[in-house]
């Protein structure tokens, strides 16, 4: 028998002694070969793995989806209502927003289904089923049909999900996208296919005030005090199947939704998260955690910090700035604090020292196994590390100053066309590339771009990407900054700004109606933005086939690691598909004299309350409710209102509006975010650490009903006492 097969069978091997019993974001449709559910069991769950997932029929898992492209949201009733968290939902809320109507400030409830807002661009997807495919795959491997590097490469992928799905009874059903994806390190395929909901109306979101207190300073931090959860429907036509926006569709009869516990939690009770966690890299190297800190983390620390300044005074300064750039700053915030959280507790958890244990015990198995491969893996890993971390530090900081924190450029490909038209005198390609240019001035002019505002942001990013990376190592428009320009970025930065085609309205009508080769060759902002991409390009090549060869390095290194640990299973590293982690309600300590207790309840609010500060602004209506206890049935047998609690269950970023479930698959809370100490928990679990932080469903249902005034919503729900 091959290496693989026992590998694949090493995955799915019988569980006689007990991992972390924490730790793991188990795939679903592998419980029963895991046995995981037999450890969910002794841990308290009350379930059978068919309710939970079952291919052949409905379980709890038709009640979960992604919502948007990064988040996990769940079905609350019969039609089609979803729950996730605020900051999910956030760009939805911005979306719709305006000074006139400041849903961020203010708000949004809607009184009857005729209110549910049409949210162009938001889609909500079901998993419809899975299949294992790694036999298919192996095959092709070893007929030489493809080689082991191809088996990883998104055309190879996308080309088996299209075969795959061709031949499969759900080809041509309305909303199906297939995915294949590698698992394991590429040890196992799943192919996936999803059903994608396009018609998806916003129907509740509490002020910011709610949504977001605390802000960013609580942000990643406990004891938390924020109402985080947004609600959204599903639409679809008259069959139940998934249409675009029209007036006539209706919301969607789910097979299943979740039922609501209101009868609270105690320390130590069970509870499962359902969802879609986004990326970990559990099984890394030292030399790649290292990797990680100082080519990644360091510089979008440095980048995304500068850019923020300038953000957050500008939206200080006006209402119009504050809605423009509300989702945009909110998005880069989370990360950017999310690597200094994860630096520091790398640190303070020596996560390096963990990896290099794990390391030796590795050399020990690999020498007792007598295994060549095994042995010299961990070496080859860190070689090819020796030269990426470079590359890979002036990838980050070329990305995040000039694609990621700089909006304004131009779109120099079609620029290319269009001066290769005018020269040939082509008028239906001139034609053909003038309207794609206007489609472009209305992306870059769109209502969330303020061309002042990424001004000022430019004039501090150029100079700092200066102080970062060495003169030969910038793209070529430095150069015209030193010489044409005197090394005067500012000057460089207004005359583009003031004069580039795409600048201005005025600009861009005046190209439009007179396009000519010598304007194109004279604007900056084509300069600039063709200069920016060929050193991206330079950059990719300077990785050539390093990332290839650490992907089959780590191939074997799981490969190695899973037989290690045997008989105990592993887990494969989360990439936004389905998992389920089973944990338990728990308090932590995270340092001497400091205890923090489960849960929290609105007197933190008050607590925390500073009118002159827009993160900890309690709303008048909530505070009088909060000072006269009116939580109706909500509140805990002693009368006070539980907002957040703690479990132990493994999440990361993507798991944002996963459901909580008790034993019995109720919901009892929306996951919104890790605790501030166990930030390094994408590279290595820690079990006293790491905490999941909850928001409450009796806060949700308190905030809809006595807040919002939403009990038509509450009454969809099945709530059980």
């Amino acid at each position: 028998m091959n290496k693989l097969k026992l590998y694949v069978l090493a995955l799915t091997a019988l569980i006689v002694c007990s991992a972390k019993a924490d730790e793991g974001m188990w795939l679903m449709q592998l419980m029963q070969q895991q046995h995981s559910i037999d450890l969910m069991k002794k841990q308290g769950l009350k379930l059978e793995a068919e309710e939970l997932y079952n291919p052949n029929g409905v379980s709890l898992k038709d009640a979960v989806g992604i919502f948007g492209g990064g988040c996990t949201g769940e079905i609350v009733s019969g039609e089609g209502l979803i729950l996730t968290n605020h900051h999910c939902g956030y760009g939805s809320i911005q979306q719709h927003s305006s000074v006139e109507h400041d849903y961020l400030t203010d708000g949004f409830w809607a009184m009857s289904k005729d209110q549910e807002l049409a949210t162009p661009g938001l889609k909500f997807t079901f998993i419809a089923r899975i299949v294992d495919v790694t036999d298919l795959v192996n095959e092709k491997i070893q007929s030489k049909e493809i080689t082991e590097s191809e088996s990883y490469s998104d055309g190879f992928l996308r080309k088996l999900a299209q075969e795959l799905y061709k031949k499969s009874d759900l080809n041509g059903k309305k909303g199906i996208v297939p995915q294949v994806l590698p698992f394991y390190a590429g040890n196992k395929f799943f192919m996936f296919y999803k059903k994608v909901y396009s018609d998806i109306r916003m129907v509740a979101a509490p002020p910011s005030s709610v949504g977001k207190f605390g802000g960013e300073t609580d942000n990643w931090m406990w004891p938390r005090h924020t109402g985080d959860f947004s609600m959204f429907r599903v639409y679809a036509d008259a069959n139940g199947e998934p249409a675009e926006y029209n007036a006539a569709n209706v919301p969607l009869k789910t097979p299943k939704h979740l039922s609501i516990s209101l009868k609270g939690l105690q320390e130590g009770d069970y509870a499962m998260v359902m969802g879609f966690p986004g990326r970990t890299s559990r099984y890394l190297t030292v030399s790649e955690v290292k990797e990680r800190m100082e080519s990644e983390n360091e510089p979008r620390i440095r980048v995304r910090g500068a850019r923020q300044d300038v953000l957050k005074k500008e939206m200080a300064a006006s209402d119009k700035v504050r809605i423009q750039y509300a989702s945009k700053y909110a998005g880069s915030s989370n990360y950017w604090k999310n690597s200094i959280g994860m630096n520091k507790a790398i640190v303070d958890n020596n996560v390096l020292g963990t990896k290099a244990e794990q390391e030796a015990k590795f050399a020990e198995f690999a020498a007792k196994e007598n295994n060549a491969e095994y042995a010299a893996v961990v070496g080859k890993i860190n070689e090819a590390v020796a030269q990426t971390a470079p590359v890979k530090y002036d990838f980050t900081v070329l990305t995040e100053v000039f694609f990621s924190g700089i909006e304004f450029g131009s779109p120099f490909m079609v620029m290319e066309n269009l001066k290769k038209a005018l020269e040939e005198k082509n008028d239906s390609a001139v034609n053909a590339n003038l309207e794609s240019l206007k489609q472009v001035f209305a992306d870059i002019h769109n209502k969330d771009y303020d061309h002042e505002v990424d001004r000022k942001v430019a004039k501090v990013l150029f100079p700092l990407y200066a102080e970062m990376i060495p003169t030969e190592k910038r793209p070529a428009f430095y150069q015209v900054i030193e010489t044409k320009y005197k090394g005067d970025y500012n000057r460089f930065i207004d005359e583009m700004y003031d004069n580039s085609i795409l600048s201005n309205q005025a600009n861009f009508d005046k190209f439009v109606k007179k396009p000519s080769v010598k304007a194109i060759e004279k604007d900056l902002a084509t300069a600039y933005s063709r200069a920016k991409f060929d050193r991206l390009n330079v950059l990719r090549e300077g990785f050539g086939t390093l990332l290839d060869d650490l992907q089959l390095l780590h191939k074997t290194y799981l490969r190695g690691l899973g037989e290690m640990k045997l008989p105990v299973p592993s887990y494969p590293d989360a990439n936004f598909t389905l998992r389920l982690t089973y944990g338990n309600v728990k308090s932590y300590s995270p340092k001497d004299g400091v205890d923090f207790n489960y849960f929290t309840t609105t007197k933190g609010i008050l607590e925390k309350e500073n009118p002159n500060d827009r993160e900890f602004v309690v709303p008048a209506k909530l505070k009088e409710l909060i000072v006269n206890k009116d939580f109706g049935r909500y509140a805990l047998p002693n009368g006070d209102m539980p907002v957040c609690f703690l479990t132990t269950n493994d999440i990361t970023g993507g798991n944002s509006g996963s459901p909580v479930l008790n034993d019995k698959g109720e919901l009892i809370g929306c996951a919104f975010d890790g605790n501030w100490e166990s930030l390094s928990g994408d590279i290595n679990f820690d079990n006293n650490l790491q905490r999941c932080i909850n928001l409450d469903i009796r806060y949700v249902l308190f905030i809809l009903e006595k807040l919002g005034g939403c009990s038509r919503l509450i009454d969809e729900m099945t709530i059980v006492e």
